[in-house]
């Protein structure tokens, strides 16, 4: 069973207009709603994937139990959620189709009590003792301790679990240092935590702060890779227009899938630079256009080299 961890989960909501103008008055040609949050969303492809998925974090209120109701008609996907009191947030992505650019408002999501943040940690400590992985995803809620990222891969590691992290900010800076197996930042996101813009430095330094493996997301460039075995670099063959959200959460889980396969670095680079490219022809994130994906992974280009660690 793999383990996602989105401790702010949400109603996603996209909306899809003609074309978007500021200070103007829009039309929505297409409404569609989705249990999301980084962790859900990948859930949902490891699902797709044909792998069993636990998923665990937050939720409440009136948006909670839509979310959960959502999740139950999900195959392959066992809700862990925790209940608390505040109601869980909605995001709102707004796809411009004459362009394909796509428009976020992200809610901050409830804020946690100090209980309700102990009854997460004994939760999870009880979801690792069957978790052969686990990816810890998404911003936190108000009231969630900063360090918290941190505190959950030292229980996954003490429990022999891999770990993957995929956040942000100090969230990811002092996540980074309780030593994940694998981080998965975007280009900006790896900047902000190394202060290099040169992705190739900035992902050996982000080793160096004590992530095992660096996987950076270049947008429409590919997937970076940084880890004890070698350096590689993914570029899908072809640029996909579409609606790029979530396809960091796609990268996800290719590398999380390919991880618990136990498949060497460039086929798990491969899956993900696939899955990724894929997603953006989806129309929502936590989902992704199989034949293209198919189409893809051949095509991905992995190159690189093996190194000593």
């Amino acid at each position: 069973m793999i383990l996602t961890v989105t401790l702010n989960t949400a109603l996603d909501i996209t909306y899809r207009v003609r074309a978007l103008r500021p200070h103007a008055s829009h039309r929505v040609s297409e409404v569609t709603e989705r249990p999301g949050g980084k962790g859900l969303n990948v859930a949902r492809v490891l699902a797709a994937l044909g792998h069993e998925v636990t998923v665990t974090g937050f939720t409440g209120g009136a948006t909670g139990r839509v979310v959960r109701e959502q999740l139950s008609a999900l195959p392959g996907v066992v809700d862990a959620l925790v209940p608390v009191t505040g109601a869980t947030r909605r995001t709102i992505a707004v796809v411009d189709e004459a362009t394909g650019d796509t428009t976020q408002l992200n809610e901050p999501g409830p804020t946690v009590t100090p209980a309700e943040w102990s009854a997460f940690q004994e939760a999870y400590e009880d979801l690792l003792a069957s978790a052969s992985a686990v990816a810890l995803c998404g911003s936190l809620p108000p009231g969630v301790p900063v360090g918290a990222y941190a505190g959950l891969v030292r229980a996954a590691k003490a429990a022999g679990v891999p770990v993957l992290l995929d956040t942000s900010g100090e969230a990811l800076r002092r996540g980074v240092a309780a030593r994940p197996d694998l981080i998965k930042p975007n280009a900006d996101e790896l900047a902000e935590l190394t202060g290099s813009h040169e992705p190739l430095r900035a992902t050996q330094d982000a080793r160096r702060r004590g992530a095992r493996a660096v996987v950076a997301s270049l947008g429409t460039e590919g997937l970076l890779a940084a880890t004890p075995e070698g350096r590689w670099r993914a570029t899908p063959p072809t640029r996909l227009h579409g609606n790029p959200t979530g396809a960091g959460d796609s990268a996800v889980a290719g590398l999380l899938s390919g991880l618990v396969e136990r498949l060497p670095w460039p086929d798990r680079l491969a899956r993900a630079a696939a899955l990724s490219a894929a997603s953006v022809l989806a129309p929502v994130a936590g989902e992704f256009d199989r034949g293209a994906y198919e189409e893809l992974l051949g095509r991905v280009a992995v190159t690189g080299e093996v190194t000593a660690a």
